[in-house]
């Protein structure tokens, strides 16, 4: 909640003339409910809760919004595209149904947000490439089409690398984004621009995908919670870009949803869930509930660091706290990795994969092959290897990502959960040097090499376990860090779980200094 005065005080002195009487009279009735609605920064849960109450509408929510992205958005640049008509037509539609007795899903009325490489019929998607930077796709995708069925507004398209191939959020369509606890420091990548805005508070979900850590980074980095699904649990239509092909069952990619709670990311997930296409006409999903609702009934597991890559003194501290936290509660910890799992074998298999799934030309693979030859660095050779590899050498690797799935799985036959570091560092100054052998990280005890960027998110995303990263405090420098909550596969609801059990420990999302007006 706002810290400072009366709620009407504050939207009235926010809002001011941008947004008429009826309006603020609105949402200080809100306010002076019995569940109070922050339309700053509370959840989507709440936000859906208090458009069906008629403690606000969704066109008025939706107006506020964008009061917030006039007066905040300069300062992080977290959008490539905004919708503000389409937007407010859609928010006026859903209040008529609402009149009506229609309530369009759980998500009824709410303003999200999309990142830009979701396809999104009749709004601008870029992919964060100048080669796109007018394309307008007839069709949604499939994650998308389900938030807009569940009833959710469209407020913008949000920022990403180009085709989101990066750990920060920068390219020639857009502009850098920056991180709202210190703009001076990088989101994280590559789904930066919708963790800035929402921990900014300007929207109220998004959507993103996750490979090298898309979700988890920019999370961990502005302060939020990301969930990476179970690998195939959402439905993966893509990747998008005109003229690529479907994505196979090979690819480690995946979509999720990214939100200002716990609460939020089951919600989405019970949207975005299921079988799509031929699939949905032959089985149904049903999400498994949480192991336990209690922390002392969780049997739990972790490696808080590991000279593969060890976190930086700031980060230390904060994991020990957390699963001190956790043990002080009655919670059963036990340390160590399962036998089997090399975290080196794991990170290196999954930058094969990574890489041999691109989507480009033998043309295009040869030529690329031939610029890295000779090359001094360490992502070259094996870059050579992953592109130039047999069939049988692909297999080799897929077949060792099975392997891991099934050693993990037997480790929670009596583990519920395994917690790890989401990354090493807090939020780093932007470092946008174009050769990626040549850029360092900056860390509470020193550099660090950006490549060290996707070892811990290598472990959930080679198994296919879901993975949710969940903030638990900040750094003496006053930047978010968070935890990385690993759980069975296909059982996304445990890992969810246990983050909003740990936030009534450590503390959830805070919104950062200067957003709260």
């Amino acid at each position: 909640m706002h810290p400072s005065g009366s709620r009407r005080a504050f939207l009235q002195t926010t809002l001011g003339l941008a947004m008429a009487a009826p309006c603020v009279a609105r949402f200080a009735r809100a306010a002076a409910s019995d569940r109070a609605f922050d339309p700053s920064f509370g959840t989507a849960t709440d936000a859906a809760r208090a458009i069906r109450s008629g403690a606000i509408s969704s066109r008025e929510l939706t107006e506020y919004v964008y009061v917030r992205i006039r007066k905040h958005n300069a300062t992080i640049n977290a959008f490539v595209t905004l919708t503000e008509e389409q937007a407010l037509q859609r928010a006026a539609q859903a209040d008529a149904a609402l009149a009506r007795g229609e309530v369009w899903g759980p998500l009824h009325g709410v303003p999200v947000l999309m990142k830009d490489l979701h396809a999104t019929a009749g709004i601008r998607t870029t992919y964060g490439s100048k080669r796109f930077e007018h394309n307008v796709p007839a069709q949604n995708s499939v994650a998308v089409e389900r938030l807009l069925r569940a009833g959710a507004i469209i407020v913008g398209k949000t920022n990403t690398p180009e085709f989101g191939a990066d750990h920060q959020t920068f390219n020639e369509v857009a502009g850098t984004t920056n991180n709202p606890w210190d703009s001076a420091r990088s989101p994280g990548g590559s789904t930066g621009g919708g963790a800035a805005a929402l921990a900014a508070g300007l929207g109220f979900l998004e959507l993103g995908n996750d490979l090298g850590g898309s979700i988890r980074n920019p999370s961990h980095f502005c302060g939020i919670y990301g969930h990476k699904p179970s690998f195939e649990l959402i439905p993966r239509d893509g990747p998008s870009v005109p003229g690529a092909p479907v994505a196979s069952r090979d690819n480690q990619w995946v979509n999720g949803p990214m939100a200002r709670s716990p609460q939020d990311l089951r919600l989405a997930l019970g949207v975005l869930a299921g079988p799509s296409g031929p699939e949905a006409s032959a089985y149904r999903l049903e999400l498994q509930p949480a192991r336990a609702m209690r922390l002392k009934d969780f049997r739990i597991g972790h490696v808080l660091s590991d000279p593969f890559c060890p976190p930086d003194s700031e980060v230390s501290r904060l994991l020990a706290n957390a699963v001190d936290a956790l043990g002080r509660q009655g919670a059963k910890l036990s340390q160590g990795f399962p036998a089997g799992i090399d975290l080196q074998r794991t990170h290196d298999d999954w930058f094969f994969l990574a890489v041999n799934s691109w989507y480009v030309s033998e043309e295009n693979i040869r030529r690329r092959v031939d610029s890295l030859k000779g090359a001094d660095d360490y992502y070259s050779p094996k870059v050579i290897e992953a592109l130039s590899a047999s069939y049988h050498q692909w297999r080799l690797r897929d077949g060792g990502r099975l392997e891991a799935r099934a050693i993990w799985q037997e480790y929670f036959r009596d583990h519920d959960a395994f917690l790890m570091p989401a990354q090493f560092s807090a939020a780093f100054p932007h470092t946008q040097n174009k050769v990626w052998t040549e850029r360092a990280v900056v860390t509470a005890d020193g550099t660090r090499p950006y490549r060290d960027i996707g070892r811990w998110i290598s472990v959930a995303t080679y198994s296919g376990c879901p993975a949710t990263v969940a903030p638990i405090g900040r750094t003496s420098q006053g930047l978010p860090v968070a935890i990385q909550i690993m759980g069975p596969f296909l059982e996304d609801a445990t890992p969810i779980g246990l983050a909003a059990l740990l936030a009534d420990q450590v503390g959830g999302f805070e919104p950062p200094p200067g957003y709260a007006g």
